[in-house]
């Protein structure tokens, strides 16, 4: 039995530098830096701190070379309070925007970017907000 989604896990042949993007760009809280394995890879965790939510992990790895060339295959979502503010926010700080903020029926607004790896991510204002 599945009991909750734990996070996601983003591997970069440079996970300092992607890491940086997430904490300094987006403005993630970084949780948890540490050095793992015989290869002492970077590892950079990211979250919100409470226990329930799921965490955005960032490794290096050997076999990740250069930038996704297939960003659209997996996208995460970060939900906002207020998507023009943060969309500025981003695009301010020199985070490339993919899709401008757009609607989706019975969902919300949505504002498509790539993290320095090419990775896509979107901002997301749901309708309760």
């Amino acid at each position: 039995m599945i009991l909750s989604f734990e996070g996601l896990l983003i591997f970069s042949e440079d996970a300092r530098k992607l890491a940086d993007f997430y904490k300094n760009i987006v403005g993630l809280k970084l949780l948890d830096e540490m050095v793992m394995g015989e290869d002492e890879e970077e590892v950079f965790m990211f979250g919100t701190g409470n226990h329930d939510s799921p965490t955005l992990t960032i490794m290096d790895h050997t076999k990740v070379k250069g930038v996704n060339k297939n960003p659209e295959r997996m996208i995460f979502n970060l939900e906002v309070d207020n998507i023009i503010k943060e969309t500025k926010r981003l695009t301010d700080g020199k985070a490339k925007l993919i899709q401008d903020i757009y609607h989706v029926e019975n969902y919300g607004q949505i504002a498509t970017f790539a993290d320095s790896d090419g990775n896509y991510f979107q901002l997301v204002q749901t309708r309760a907000n």
